[in-house]
């Protein structure tokens, strides 16, 4: 049985009457409302399914929510459009793609395809300021700045080079008949502002709109809100301004302070009860995030019970701490008596290089964990690269599958020849891979080039044939051996680096060769279901893990008992942060970091760090002070004896030494200022993703 609503949620359900800012706490249930008003607006209300629109950031907010409006309206869920704002995006332009001069199936480009283009626009340019260039353009882009505006922006030389090659990466894209995913919001705000049938077309067609984590919205996602809301501004939008951490990604809080100053007849209400964690911790997160300016003032309470004080530990170094946090896992696990899973824990950092020493302390203990926040096995670059030509073997219309495979390796063909075959493509309204075999393009590009590209064709013509008959480790070893790829990997890339890649390629072959086999299927078969290959990585996160993971990947989630560790100065918050004085962002992130434990809360910094074979003082994070004086100190200048369930664990563990049988290491003393070192042997660690 579901718990009942408040009556401050069923007020957001049940307002109509204008647009609406639900300024939903941490753990308030505001995914519930958000679900709960899509069926009063069907149900009761009589709009029909498919003009409702809710907005979410991520796609798997987009899969819960859809899950859940499908239990509450199971003949009326597929009517509806639930999606991310790129989702969103993408089913504009598909439909109005000739009003901006795109084919229907154009190209969408990820961030490495991208970054090949401005890498070719900034020659002898390094990987990291090609980044920084990257990352400019997008900021611009989100922020509705235009190529002739952005060169009056520009701070430092890599601004100007950015802004320099802006109107070049424009035309180029265009060209490949490409967007990037900053195009999937800007081109849609671009073509509503400037063609009133679209805009008014789209406006019937969604009449209203829900819009999940409201705070995250940069200016041309807002822009593209008020455009498609119109001057009807039906609309609920849901956030909450303590959990605006995505600044650094264009994210603009300020969009909160121009909900009311744009729609004069806005109402708010606030969410404050929350369901998921103790009043101790609610306590703290509120004492913590009452030193931020404040848009709209609330306060976070529960009905959960007191529960457990929160402790902060101070540890001599790093790699004590590590061990202790390990440690303390383990005691508080067995202290559950069986009734405490792995996933119950998370171990949350600021920085993704605060993860090694907790995963050597994981391994060493033989205990199962997932890092959130890294990279996907199937985002790595040479498996996107062999994914290239298995898009190209399944479909010719695949562009950017195309432009990856005819570049890896290199076969002569630069850039200007792809911006020929772009163009042409374009008018003609064909697929590049059909387009380069025309007659027509033949005469636009030298023989020799013209040979090239044809040589291309006919060997994915012949690698198709043989994908249809033969198993499909033996084509993906051919198609291999064909594009001398492991030859190329050892001429760009140093020898380790090129060692490793290839090894990644050959676990890829024999785990294709194997599902083949085990399914009778055949290459191309396999490749009609490449979209699930991250399937895999999902079902092994739905383990029985300890979950490590940076405060940016663990918001929205929730955990019985979280580790926040490192919380220094420099650290968290992080140094540029102070630098340039975006502290408050960062006391968000902490805020984020302490709502997400439910029951328990333990907070590590360490007195010194090794950074760079240097060992550096620290000092603790100013945010622990702010979370006021129900804090139970464990080591340093405030140290206490070790609680219960140290002491248990320890005393269980000497049990088993004395009994012969085999146990976890002991705990260390935590109140002490040696600890010893448990270095895991490296051949003995375990894969983390077999678990």
């Amino acid at each position: 049985m579901s718990t009942p609503l408040n009556p401050q949620q069923q007020e957001a359900i049940r307002y109509l009457d204008g647009p609406l800012l639900v300024l939903a706490g941490a753990g308030s249930g505001k995914t519930r409302v958000i679900t709960r008003k899509i069926a009063h607006l069907v149900e009761n209300c009589g709009l029909a399914p498919q003009h409702v629109a809710a907005i979410t950031f991520t796609n798997k907010a987009a899969r819960e929510m859809r899950n859940r409006v499908a239990e509450l309206l199971p003949r009326a869920a597929n009517e509806l459009h639930i999606s991310t704002f790129h989702a969103l995006g993408v089913r504009i332009l598909r439909e109005e793609a000739k009003r901006i001069g795109y084919k229907p199936r154009f190209s969408i480009f990820d961030a490495a395809d991208a970054l090949a283009i401005i890498s070719d626009l900034a020659q002898s340019v390094d990987k990291k300021s090609l980044r920084h260039v990257q990352a400019k353009l997008s900021n611009w882009k989100n922020a509705l700045v235009p190529p002739e505006a952005a060169r009056h922006q520009t701070d430092t030389k890599l601004d100007r080079l950015a802004a320099e090659i802006y109107p070049a990466y424009e035309t180029t894209l265009k060209a490949y008949q490409a967007v990037d995913f900053d195009d999937l919001i800007l081109l849609p705000a671009r073509l509503f502002s400037e063609d009133t049938e679209a805009r008014e077309k789209w406006q019937n067609r969604l009449r209203y709109l829900l819009v999940d984590e409201y705070q995250d919205t940069n200016p041309c996602q807002y822009q593209l809100l008020k455009l498609l809301t119109g001057v009807r501004a039906q609309f609920t939008a849901v956030g909450d301004d303590d959990q605006s951490i995505y600044g650094w990604r264009g994210a603009d809080i300020a969009n909160l302070h121009r909900l009311p100053e744009d729609f004069p007849r806005l109402k708010l209400i606030k969410l404050e009860q929350n369901y998921r964690s103790t009043v101790r911790i609610l306590a703290a997160a509120n004492a913590l995030i009452a030193h931020n300016e404040k848009l709209f003032e609330k306060k976070l309470w529960s009905q959960l019970g007191f529960g457990d004080q929160i402790s902060v530990t101070c540890c001599p170094d790093n790699e004590r701490e590590a061990e202790s946090v390990v440690m303390r896992l383990i005691a508080h696990q067995r202290e559950g008596n069986g009734k405490r899973a792995w996933a119950d824990y998370a171990i949350l950092y600021r920085s993704n290089h605060l993860a090694r020493l907790f995963e050597q302390q994981l391994r060493s203990h033989k205990i199962p964990y997932v890092l959130s926040g890294g990279k996907s096995f199937f985002d790595k670059a040479e498996i996107k690269d062999v994914l290239a030509f298995l898009r190209l073997l399944l479909n010719d219309d695949d562009d950017p599958a195309f432009l990856r495979a005819i570049t890896t390796p290199r076969r002569g063909i630069g850039a200007a020849t792809l911006q020929t075959l772009g163009a042409y493509a374009g008018e003609r309204h064909l697929p590049l891979f059909t387009a380069l075999e025309e007659t027509g393009f033949a005469q636009l590009t030298g023989v020799k080039t013209w040979d090239t590209l044809h040589a291309f064709r006919e060997f994915i013509l012949r690698l198709r044939r043989k994908a249809e008959h033969e198993p499909a480790r033996d084509v993906l070893v051919a198609l291999l051996d064909s594009i001398r790829y492991e030859a190329w990997l050892l001429e760009h890339e140093e020898a380790h680096m090129a060692q490793a890649r290839w090894a990644n390629v050959g676990e890829f072959i024999e785990w294709v060769g194997k599902k083949g086999e085990e399914e009778g299927k055949n290459l191309l078969e396999l490749a009609q279901g490449i979209a699930l290959l991250n399937r895999l990585e999902q079902e092994e996160r739905e383990h029985d893990t300890v979950r490590l993971s940076t405060l940016h990947a663990a918001k929205g989630l929730e955990y019985p008992h979280v580790f926040l560790v490192g919380v220094e100065e420099g650290i968290l918050p992080h140094r540029e942060s102070i630098e340039s004085g975006q502290v408050e962002e960062e006391r968000r992130l902490m805020y984020v970091g302490v709502t997400r434990a439910r029951q328990t809360l333990f907070i590590y910094h360490a007195e010194r760090r090794k950074q760079h074979r240097e060992w550096i003082t620290c000092q603790p994070s100013r945010f622990i002070a702010e979370l006021g004086d129900d804090l139970r100190h464990i080591g340093g200048k405030n140290a206490t004896l070790p609680d219960k369930a140290i002491r248990s664990a320890r005393l269980e563990a000497m049990k088993a030494m004395l009994s012969g049988k085999s146990a976890t290491p002991l705990p260390p003393q935590e109140h002490s200022g040696e600890l010893r070192s448990t270095e895991p042997d490296s051949a003995n660690i375990p894969n983390p993703a077999s678990g």
